[in-house]
């Protein structure tokens, strides 16, 4: 879950010049966020699943998170709250490696091992795209960031629904969609490339398999 963190900027007596509407009065309080990015702490666990893997010795389950915990800047005016995004702390990355390896091997024998290492490589390539993507990732966070414009609302019991509506529009944006979806076809082709190096030569020459 997404975290919020509000600063409460009181301006006192503020008056509203002009005859343009409150939601227009906002944009002068729109400023550049400060975006952070890093990538999680990750694990991997090893398992052997009850039921046969069929024709797969083994495969790797990666589990891809982004996160945006976002700070707002609220300031009143006369009519209400203009609500600002003023920085994004981004957690995008993969925190979880489930490693299967079917039944038929047995920990500690040379297939078992064969297909843990291979295993490994792919858990490599995964990490290798967050590593490899990090300055793209950023500039679209960055760029997103600043596309998000402030919410005006008249109500303080509404600041909370304008802050999700703040990250909402930060996570659909179009360079952050992109992005993500650029990290999926990276995955295809690393996972790809690391089958295509591998051929089977390790798996077959142990006597236990």
């Amino acid at each position: 879950m997404n975290r919020v963190r509000i600063i409460l900027v009181a301006i006192m007596g503020l008056l509203v010049v002009g005859d343009a509407s409150a939601v227009d009065d906002c944009l002068v309080y729109k400023m550049t966020p400060r975006v952070r990015l890093e990538t999680p702490q990750w694990q991997k666990s090893v398992v052997q699943p009850l039921k046969p893997m069929d024709f797969l010795h083994g495969n790797v389950i990666a589990t891809l998170i982004d996160n945006y915990d976002i700070t707002a800047d609220v300031t009143p005016i006369e009519d209400g709250f203009c609500v600002a995004l003023k920085a994004v702390d981004a957690t995008i990355g993969y925190n979880d490696f489930l490693v299967q390896i079917d039944r038929r091997h047995r920990p500690g024998t040379c297939a078992y091992d064969a297909i843990l290492s291979h295993e490994d490589e792919h858990i490599r390539a995964y990490l290798s795209i967050a590593d490899d993507m990090a300055g793209d990732i950023y500039t679209a966070v960055q760029t997103a960031a600043m596309s998000v414009m402030p919410v005006f609302v008249h109500d303080e019991l509404a600041i909370e629904s304008a802050i999700d509506e703040l990250n909402r529009r930060l996570q659909s944006h179009p360079d952050v969609m992109l992005i993500n979806r650029q990290i999926r076809g990276a995955e295809e082709i690393k996972n790809r490339a690391v089958d295509a190096h591998d051929d089977g030569s390790r798996l077959k020459v142990c006597g236990d398999f």
